[in-house]
């Protein structure tokens, strides 16, 4: 199952430096870690912006809901998730991902 999700950050100015930079260290590591595994489908950062916007291949809600619980950044997140169905008319869409 699909899902766009849109992703704001903010870590607060007064967190100490060290404990920041751990948790953007596993933050990266988690998100590149499902891009191999082919569930972080796409990311793109929104510019100007501590944005990004997503696609998830999961197997349903609920697994969606564990994989964004476990981003270290997660406590410091807004997150706008959208579910999302193959369009009849998508030639790209291909079988690279889960049905």
């Amino acid at each position: 199952m699909l899902f766009a999700v849109r992703m704001d950050v903010e870590i607060p100015r007064d967190l100490d430096p060290q404990v920041r930079a751990d948790l953007v260290a596993r933050e990266k590591a988690y998100c590149q870690d499902l891009q191999k595994a082919g569930t972080w489908v796409h990311i793109w950062r929104c510019v100007g912006q501590y944005a990004n916007f997503s696609v998830f291949d999961a197997d349903d809600n609920e697994d969606l809901h564990r994989i964004l619980w476990n981003l270290p950044l997660f406590p410091y997140m807004t997150i706008d998730v959208t579910p999302l169905a193959r369009h009849p008319s998508d030639l790209a869409a291909g079988d690279t991902l889960r049905q």
